[in-house]
C-alpha cells in the first residue's frame, strides 16, 4: 500500500497535527502557496516531497508549475490551479488538459473539494495554514491499496 499527504495553501504556516500526519505518508504533495521553504522542512515522508508553485511562490524557482507522478493504476497530476480560473479554477479545464490523469490535484481555492463526477477526479485539500482556511486546517490523504483501489480520506484540524 502507498499513502500519498496531500496539502495546500500553507501560505509560511502549517498546522502541526498536519505535519504529524503527512510525516506518516509515504510520499507528501504541497499543490502550491508555499510562500517559506520552512513548511516543505517540517514535511518528512517515508520516501518523497512533491511540490508546486503556486501563485504566491514566485521567489521559489526549485519548484516548477506542474508535478507528474506515475502511481500503481495511474498518473496523479499536481498543479496549484490559478491558470484555470483566477478565483475558481474550472474542473472541466483542468480536466482537459490532463486528460490521462486518474487525480488532478489543485490548490488556490483554499477550500477542500473532492469532484467525483467525471475522470480524471479532481481534488483539493484546502488550506492547511490559517489563512482562509474556513474554521479548520485541512489535507487530504490517498491510500492506494491495489491498482484498482484508491480512497481518498479528507483530515480536518481545529
Amino acid at each position: 500500500m502507498i499513502k500519498i499527504g496531500i496539502i495546500s495553501d500553507t501560505h509560511g504556516i502549517v498546522h502541526p497535527e498536519i505535519v504529524e500526519l503527512i510525516n506518516k505518508c509515504d510520499i507528501a504533495i504541497h499543490a502550491g502557496d508555499i510562500v517559506d521553504m520552512q513548511v516543505i522542512k517540517k514535511l518528512n515522508p517515508l520516501q518523497k516531497v512533491v511540490a508546486v508553485q503556486g501563485n504566491n511562490d514566485g521567489h521559489m524557482e526549485c519548484f516548477d508549475e506542474v508535478e507528474t507522478l506515475d502511481l500503481p493504476g495511474g498518473k496523479l497530476v499536481v498543479e496549484h490551479g490559478h491558470r484555470h480560473g483566477h478565483h475558481e479554477p474550472c474542473h472541466d479545464s483542468l480536466r482537459s488538459t490532463y486528460p490521462d490523469a486518474r487525480i488532478i490535484v489543485y490548490g488556490h481555492t483554499h477550500k477542500q473539494i473532492i469532484d467525483e463526477s467525471k475522470k480524471p477526479l479532481v481534488i483539493n485539500p484546502g488550506a492547511a495554514g490559517e489563512i482562509r482556511n474556513y474554521g479548520s486546517a485541512k489535507c487530504l490523504t490517498i491510500h492506494i491499496k491495489s491498482p484498482e483501489e484508491w480512497d481518498i480520506k479528507s483530515h480536518k484540524f481545529n
